[in-house]
């Protein structure tokens, strides 16, 4: 049995487990599909001394934000000359990570925050971007796996106002504004989760000098606090239910909506900036990887994604012509 029929079985067998999971928890899933369109090189050029038959087997999550940049990741090994295994839309971080350290995918785009609390499982995440991803990098080396650079993209949690009410609550723009706000402007709308974590709601609070239930000029109404289900934040905190709503980075609807993002200044939550994970053998034994992803990385913004996650979302389009016409806009690859 060669390396590509081994590592096929292998995945197959992580994803199967955890669809069956999925279906015996009575989550409905969509069908996973395997379609990119067809690609001509770009800034991406076909490796000249590339091998016949050179094989990866690329893999992602199934929400859209990991859908998009799975495609990504299809393309431009596509690009490059790879005959590619499209695993993307596994349902599940843990039955991903199943792929990655059993060695059964080459390659997926992974969180550094993620990796470092859940796969890890430390109990702090390390808010210094750089400082989480040389970590997560030299823990993940002993499991045979490599971090390329990261992306700027940062998917993590934050406080969004709606655009119009901004120069009507002091021009806020920092977390730390909010405890310069009349008590009763510091209104709240977070998911259960959120409000429930031990890194959440209540020492977010803390570390910006606030305090939940408080009665005094630092206090919070528990009143003050909407908890909702997951999904209603966005839409609660644009109609004006509460001036501040517990968002994620890169989601689609932050723009849609006419969300602002207010800076996380001291430093509360953990890193999740997305970087490409190889299979350090299948790295060793195409270096040429580690140039194609690392062109990539850079142009990964926050608000690239937003935007990104945004047409799928919200106009309803497909990942991978999403994550096509991205890549045709940035020269990376060609229409054929």
């Amino acid at each position: 049995m060669n390396r590509r029929t081994r590592r096929l079985r292998r995945g197959a067998a992580v994803v199967l487990a955890g669809t069956t999971a999925l279906v015996l928890a009575g989550c409905g899933l969509q069908p996973a599909t395997s379609f990119v369109p067809e690609a001509g090189p770009g800034t991406i050029e076909r490796i000249d001394d590339l091998p016949d038959g050179a094989h990866i087997t690329v893999t992602s999550k199934n929400f859209t934000e990991q859908l998009v940049l799975g495609k990504i990741a299809v393309l431009a090994a596509k690009a490059a000359g790879f005959d590619v295994t499209d695993e993307t839309n596994v349902p599940g971080s843990v039955a991903v990570r199943e792929l990655m350290t059993s060695h059964g995918a080459d390659l997926t785009y992974e969180y550094t925050g993620t990796a470092w609390l859940t796969f890890m499982g430390h109990a702090e995440g390390i808010p210094d971007k750089t400082e989480q991803w040389e970590a997560v990098k030299q823990e993940d080396a002993g499991n045979g796996l490599t971090w390329l650079d990261p992306a700027p993209m940062n998917n993590t949690y934050a406080f969004a106002v709606r655009d119009e009410a901004v120069e009507e609550l002091g021009d806020v723009k920092t977390l730390s504004d909010i405890a310069k706000l009349p008590v009763d402007e510091r209104t709240f709308c977070v998911e259960s989760e959120f409000n429930s974590r031990a890194d959440g709601f209540k020492p977010m609070l803390k570390k910006y000098g606030l305090e939940l239930g408080g009665s005094g000029g630092n206090g919070i109404p528990s009143d003050n606090v909407s908890i909702l289900d997951t999904g209603t934040v966005y839409t609660a905190t644009d109609r004006g239910k509460c001036n501040f709503g517990e968002v994620f980075t890169t989601d689609g609807r932050i723009k849609s909506l006419g969300l602002t993002v207010l800076e996380d200044d001291k430093g509360f939550f953990p890193a999740y900036n997305v970087a490409p994970v190889l299979d350090s053998a299948t790295l060793k034994e195409y270096p040429q990887l580690a140039d194609v992803y690392d062109q990539i990385s850079p142009k990964l913004t926050d608000a690239v994604l937003q935007e990104l996650n945004r047409q799928v979302d919200v106009e309803g389009r497909e990942p991978a012509d999403v994550a096509f016409d991205w890549m045709v806009k940035e020269g990376f690859i060609t229409k054929p």
